[in-house]
């Protein structure tokens, strides 16, 4: 298992490649990978993610280890960025490894679902003509209720 929290791009080839080819004994690979998106088109100049060092790894560490156990998983990788980050640049990364392909989407899926709406990070949007902190979505937090 690893997590990574950093402001530094990653390679998401590289990544998924190193991640597969360390987990021999699954059956499937699942990677998700989150892009930050100009809904404005044009209006969205950059994303700003904040988080509390120490305490957001600890937070995605715990709910990985939820994860691997209640889908048995082969192994989780997790990678989240944090800084200012343009439109199209990646955010983050989900990978799950599992002996069974619908174990390593549900399980990638439950990391997302968590990712987006209660794990320490927060987000502000810097346009043209100001910033805003993005609000919590009811839709976000109604899709962790199914876990």
């Amino acid at each position: 298992m690893r997590i990574a929290v950093q402001t530094d791009p990653f390679d998401l080839g590289e990544e998924a490649n190193a991640f597969a080819a360390g987990v021999t004994a699954a059956g499937a690979v699942v990677t998700f990978t989150g892009v930050v998106r100009d809904l404005a088109q044009g209006g969205l100049r950059a994303m700003e993610i904040e988080h509390y060092p120490g305490m957001t790894e600890k937070a995605i560490t715990s709910i990985a280890e939820r994860a691997a156990e209640r889908w048995s998983l082969s192994d989780v990788l997790v990678i989240h960025r944090h800084g200012q980050l343009r439109p199209g640049e990646t955010i983050m990364m989900v990978a799950t490894a599992a002996p069974h392909r619908k174990h390593a989407f549900e399980a990638a899926e439950y990391l997302m679902d968590y990712l987006k709406s209660r794990a320490p990070f927060w987000k502000k949007e810097i346009a043209a003509d100001g910033s805003e902190w993005v609000a919590a979505k009811v839709e976000d937090e109604d899709a962790l209720d199914r876990w």
